[in-house]
């Protein structure tokens, strides 16, 4: 996919989610959990170095994105927008590999299979790394510029048109 196109699968998402400034990663999650009808959990963990900043499991139940918890919270942002990247550019896991007793430990109901499953991603190639990565930075990119340039929305539904009616353009556009 061309980074055009992400940058508009990025907006369009961040628009129907209703995400606006300042960015919670976590309210993203939540959101975009919702829509896939199943819940995003985050999971800290503190992952060996060096390997993965990051692992996203798909269950039927749960999609869950590990993260590495001995780093600073801007960089857990980015390793967990990384990881929902591979979900909005619609990748899944392919390859082999043996689950990691790591992931065990922290989510101990998940299917050892799903876990297998999860740890196939490391096949993913240069084109779906780029992928992720691009998504993640180009969030953070508009969240550093929209958070510090757009006064905070009104907490009030119709102040919020109000705002939005007389006030210059606001949001992900």
């Amino acid at each position: 996919m061309k980074e055009r196109e992400l940058r508009r699968r990025c907006r369009k998402l961040l628009k129907e989610l209703d995400i606006g400034p300042p960015l919670d990663v976590e309210v993203l999650c939540a959101r975009l959990g919702e829509r896939r009808g199943k819940p995003i959990r985050l999971m800290a963990y503190p992952l060996e170095v060096p390997g993965p900043f990051g692992c996203w499991i798909a269950t039927s139940s749960a999609d869950y994105i590990f993260y590495q918890a001995e780093t600073t919270k801007s960089h857990q942002d980015h390793i967990i927008l990384h990881e929902l990247g591979h979900m909005l550019a619609d990748h899944h896991p392919h390859g082999d590999a043996e689950p990691a007793d790591f992931l065990r430990g922290p989510a101990p109901g998940l299917d050892p299979d799903a876990v297998h499953r999860a740890l196939r991603r490391s096949s993913y190639d240069d084109a779906h790394e780029w992928e992720a990565e691009t998504v993640a930075t180009i969030i953070l990119e508009w969240a550093s510029v929209l958070n510090y340039t757009i006064p905070r929305r009104a907490a009030d539904r119709d102040l919020r048109r109000i705002q939005g009616a007389l006030g210059d353009h606001q949001g992900w556009l």
